[in-house]
């Protein structure tokens, strides 16, 4: 996270005029009560009732100008601090969005959703109102006992003994809040995982009748939270009287005191009213103390949640530099040297994405470059020592299929996840035209790739938009009607009252899982990149669809496509299927090659067509 300085500096013209505004609003305070000593001395006391006039206008210039300095100094405040929490959610967001897949595969995004909404909101405070009454409660002290001093130097003596005394049982609660806020924080991020689990998932609760025991799970972490705000209380209740006391003290002991002087002679009347004005004025400071310690130790706390997330580095990067073979690779331009893309002086820096652009390099892709092959070389991949994928190896020519079947957790989707280098691989190369992918700007990587997740997510927003996303600027409204079709959805699509301009929900949540599915090919189809993979993309589909979103794929003859499938269907007509068993390769070869052997497909076609191929057995 950048230093709290950074954004002091950026905005620093606004805070400029906001502590100006500060100024003359306290000043004009610190008048007040000098207008009321004259009022008492040389009006009431003096008889002088031709000032009058001119001091009651003084005190209605005076509550103007407090008026508005006041406007001012909180609009201008609030204004720079949403500014400041609008640049730290960006950067946040950002932050976020560039760290690898491995991140959130341990984060629960409940925590994450917290840090950008809850701690940003604290920090926001921070640096407007809190801030503003913090500075305010420091100016304020200053010119209060200086005006004090000058009034009786013996009776200031008694605030400045209750100030710091104030100040240290602040420090103190503020030490005992700090810990406090910290557990608050990170049990608050727990409650919104599981109310964010429970929502998400709803349909899974009700279909398993779950509600009370997950309404009983959300009421412990409830319990929990409200037991720490207890906490939290309990620690206030105990400081906070007494600062109260102290301040109610402070005002009586200046009124005997002072009493006693006037009757001596030693101060006038006015003094004394004037003084006991700056003392009520002085109590506040006072009483605020513990409340914005409060506040600031809940923004502190906020700041190390931030901070964590900031220290957390992506472990799939681009590339620092391009080798002259990547530049033309990608570019189809010759290139003597390699291209420094952390220099600003090059025309090829990869702009980050909250820019909202890109440049050369960020921008090509399938349509940058001629693709030719992809291919596995020895490729190991493990997660927490378990191994994933053990030396698997093939390759795959442009306009080819591949298929790859296997058992639940045999490491088929871990392809797919290694090929849009989600993830890189321990030992072994992945490459593209020859090129380590590793060697590549993740841009140009992942957009040589369509692909048809296992898991479908499709944005609530409208089906235009969710089929727009592989290449929003440039895919056209014939493309959409041409991905629909391929995909077989435009026969459901056609019929909804808005066609494409209909707002799905979240997660596609309306639609059946072949609609879902579908739709989800049809973003792909959209998005045109020269390899297509389908994980798993069809097990929704019913037998008759299934047949036609097949033909359509034999019929993309310049695809190069990669399908994971459980079902023959779906594989049969590749060039090459690979069987995986435990990460590892155990059958290659063609559908005829892969039944003669007997193994583990010939296995799962018997699974699938052994009922059909015996009632033909039987009919002949």
């Amino acid at each position: 996270m950048k230093k709290i300085g950074f954004y002091l500096k950026k905005y620093w013209y606004l805070y400029a005029l906001a502590l100006f505004c500060l100024f003359i609003y306290e000043f004009l305070d610190m008048v007040s009560p000098q207008v009321t000593r004259r009022i008492i001395d040389d009006v009431i006391m003096g008889g002088q009732t031709n000032l009058l006039p001119w001091l009651i206008l003084m005190l209605v210039i005076v509550g103007v100008g407090r008026v508005a300095g006041g406007y001012v100094r909180e609009f201008t405040f609030d204004k720079t601090s949403f500014k400041v929490a609008s640049d730290i959610r960006k950067h946040l967001f950002g932050h976020v969005q560039s760290l690898s897949v491995e991140y959130f595969d341990r984060m629960n995004t409940g925590e994450i959703m917290s840090r950008v909404k809850d701690d940003v909101d604290k920090l926001q405070g921070a640096f407007g109102f809190i801030g503003m009454m913090f500075l305010q409660v420091c100016i304020h002290t200053v010119m209060i006992l200086w005006c004090m001093w000058q009034i009786s130097p013996f009776l200031t003596i008694f605030p400045l003994i209750a100030l710091p005394l104030c100040a240290t049982i602040a420090i103190v609660m503020e030490r005992k809040l700090d810990k406090v806020y910290e557990e608050i924080s990170d049990e608050d991020a727990e409650m919104n995982t599981v109310a964010e689990e429970n929502l998400t998932g709803v349909r899974v609760v009700k279909a398993f009748a779950r509600e009370k025991f997950e309404i009983g799970k959300f009421l412990k972490h409830n319990k929990k939270y409200y037991d720490l705000n207890m906490k939290q209380s309990k620690v206030w209740i105990k400081y906070n009287p007494i600062m109260q006391m102290m301040t109610k003290m402070l005002i009586v002991a200046a009124l005997l005191l002072g009493g006693l002087k006037v009757i001596k002679g030693e101060m006038t009347l006015g003094a004394l009213g004037a003084f006991l004005e700056y003392c009520a004025n002085a109590v506040w400071p006072m009483e605020m103390l513990g409340w914005l310690s409060n506040e600031l130790a809940s923004a502190f706390a906020s700041k190390k949640k931030l901070n964590k997330i900031y220290a957390e580095t992506a472990k799939i990067k681009d590339p620092e530099e391009l080798s002259a073979k990547v530049v033309e690779m990608l570019t189809g331009k010759k290139a003597d040297e390699k291209v420094d893309l952390t220099s600003e002086e090059n025309g090829m820096k990869i702009i980050p994405a909250e820019a909202g652009k890109n440049n050369e390099i960020g921008s090509v892709g399938f349509s940058g470059f001629d693709f030719k092959n992809i291919e596995f070389k020895n490729v190991d991949f493990s997660i927490d020592n378990k191994k994933i994928l053990d030396n698997v190896s093939f390759k795959l020519e442009k306009g080819k299929m591949l298929g790859i079947m296997g058992a639940t957790g045999s490491g088929k989707t871990t392809i797919i996840n290694m090929l849009l280098r989600f993830y890189d691989p321990e030992k072994g190369e992945i490459l593209i035209n020859g090129v380590d992918i590793r060697e590549l700007p993740l841009a140009a990587v992942r957009r040589t790739a369509s692909v048809v997740m296992q898991d479908v997510f499709l944005f609530s927003d409208t089906i235009d938009e969710n089929i727009r996303l592989g290449n929003k600027d440039k895919i056209t409204n014939d493309e959409i009607s041409e991905a629909l079709k391929k995909a077989c959805a435009s026969s459901f699509v056609d019929k909804l009252e808005e066609g494409t301009e209909t707002i799905i929900g979240e997660r596609g949540v309306g639609l059946s899982g072949g609609q879902k599915q579908r739709l989800s090919m049809a973003r792909a189809f959209a998005k045109g990149a020269p390899v297509l993979v389908l994980d798993d993309s069809t097990s929704a589909l019913d037998m008759e669809t299934e047949h036609e979103v097949q033909e359509n794929l034999s019929a993309l003859k310049n695809s190069t496509k990669i399908v994971i499938a459980h079902r023959i269907s779906a594989v049969r007509h590749a060039d090459e299927i690979i069987v995986l068993e435990d990460g590892k390769i155990s059958e290659r070869g063609r559908h005829e090659e892969l039944l003669e052997k007997k193994g583990y497909y010939y296995k799962t076609y018997m699974a699938q067509y052994g009922d059909v191929l015996k009632q033909l057995e039987e009919a002949n």
